[in-house]
């Protein structure tokens, strides 16, 4: 496998991040581009993007599973710096490269919405067997609209379309079942 300046591989996995962060019992959930792509929307991402639970035993098992995949911050500069538990602990992101693909750990998204606030508006999603909460296609395009972001900006017709799309089906079934 290729590999960077840094020998980190290049080579990009993010369903081995997915499925570690499963097997550490992290309390997650999935939000961003990959989020969209596991409901049906037609976009590209290059990382997956979390809010964790910031409860200290969760904060643990991260911060294992990030050292247990030589996780370390993305930087501009080649200096590695690894994960601490402060850096798990406050109100802001930590961007980091991992063996599999990039992470980001994010404390609050858009509108200072944390874990807490996020739950409730999540769909449960069957990977490899196991259940993890994504944040729903509806919550992700209310928060789009809010972004400063013109790469957000440009996504949101598409998830938009998405969602139009997703409801016609479910509605087209829900149809189907009271004939």
């Amino acid at each position: 496998m290729p590999t960077s300046r840094e020998g980190m591989p290049t080579g990009m996995d993010l369903s081995a991040v997915l499925e570690g962060l499963i097997k550490a019992d992290v309390n997650f959930i999935l939000v961003g581009g990959l989020a969209a792509v596991v409901q049906g929307a037609p976009v590209t991402t290059l990382d997956v993007d979390i809010v964790h639970q910031r409860s200290s035993e969760n904060i643990g098992k991260l911060l294992s599973f990030l050292k247990s995949v030589d996780s370390f911050h993305r930087r501009p500069d080649d200096k590695k710096i690894e994960p601490t538990k402060e850096d798990l602990s406050g109100k802001s992101h930590a961007l980091f490269s991992t063996r599999f693909g990039p992470l980001d750990v994010l404390a609050v998204i858009e509108e200072g919405k944390t874990y807490d606030h996020l739950i409730e508006h999540t769909v449960d999603v069957t990977f490899r067997g196991n259940t993890i909460k994504v944040l729903d296609l509806e919550t992700i395009i209310e928060l789009k609209k809010t972004s400063k972001d013109p790469k957000d900006k440009q996504r949101l017709p598409v998830l938009e379309e998405t969602l139009r799309q997703l409801q016609k089906t479910t509605g087209n079934e829900h149809d189907q079942s009271n004939q």
